[in-house]
């Protein structure tokens, strides 16, 4: 009648010969095969992509606590108990960086490089932050990756290695951080770097700012060199770099030029104020 619906032509077969008959249309094939073990593949890829994403919070999170830790060397009354336990977090966090080279066994760390890039810059941050402390000196790619080096000390690890020999997998794991890596950890060092100008005027050591600022004046030329011709991350952080070099010499300024008329507890106050100057003045948050 008028208004009715039109039944189709599939409606007056049952159900199930309408299933049967698909299944005849579509049989198992080769190519649907195919798209199984491709769809089983990228499911594996991604989980796994998933694992470094974790690891690199972790390695992330570890990273910072030893930086914050690493702040309290110039007020502790013995650094060197300070430097002792930056270097258990270290090893914690080094651990860390065994387990994603595990992961990345047989496998090409570029595809994977995004998950596992910011937890290697916080630790290049940490780790040649602390060097700095030791040494007043940079620590280097080569140096870093030597440390990155690790072996099947574990009694259950050897015993896996030899249940699974058909794996292959090798006794020794290794994960080299890449030279965009190293420049975006030691970019991020330069405002650890200033920080600690200010708690070291804060204590009253005059002899720390001016060594800061000789030093952040290399790294700064030394970026200057890459300029534009490297990669978009490097060029933006050289932004940051700057006002970190400026706000350093601006309090070895203070300390030249005022520092014989102020008491040493209220530099920090002057060179505090200076700063959110520099800060408005440049429109920063």
């Amino acid at each position: 009648g008028s208004g009715g619906f039109r039944k189709r032509k599939h409606d007056n077969f049952p159900h199930g010969q309408r299933r049967e008959e698909k299944e005849n249309i579509n049989p198992p094939s080769a190519l649907m095969s195919s798209f199984k073990s491709f769809q089983l593949e990228l499911d594996t890829r991604h989980d796994k992509y998933e694992r470094l994403v974790k690891l690199s919070r972790d390695i992330t999170i570890e990273s910072k606590r030893t930086i914050f830790l690493l702040h309290r060397f110039t007020s502790a009354p013995n650094g060197e108990e300070i430097l002792s336990e930056s270097e258990v977090k270290l090893d914690a966090v080094r651990r860390k960086i065994k387990q994603v080279a595990q992961e990345l066994i047989g496998e090409d760390m570029y595809q994977f490089h995004r998950a596992i890039s910011p937890g290697l810059q916080e630790y290049v941050e940490a780790v040649s932050f602390q060097y700095f402390i030791k040494t007043r000196s940079l620590i280097s790619v080569e140096e870093i990756n030597k440390q990155l080096i690790f072996t099947a000390e574990d009694r259950e690890e050897t015993t896996n290695m030899t249940s699974n020999s058909h794996d292959k997998q090798p006794h020794t794991w290794s994960l080299k951080v890449t030279p965009v890596d190293y420049l975006l950890g030691v970019a991020d060092l330069t405002g650890e770097l200033m920080r600690l100008c200010i708690s070291s005027v804060g204590n009253g050591d005059i002899d720390t700012p001016f060594e800061l600022s000789q030093f952040l004046r290399q790294i700064y030329d030394g970026f200057t060199f890459i300029g534009n011709t490297g990669p978009y991350e490097v060029s933006k952080k050289l932004y940051t770099l700057k006002q970190s070099l400026a706000k350093v010499e601006n309090a070895c300024y203070t300390l030249k030029v005022r520092g014989s008329e102020i008491p040493k507890h209220m530099l920090a106050d002057v060179f505090s104020t200076k700063t959110e100057l520099i800060d408005q003045e440049e429109g920063l948050p």
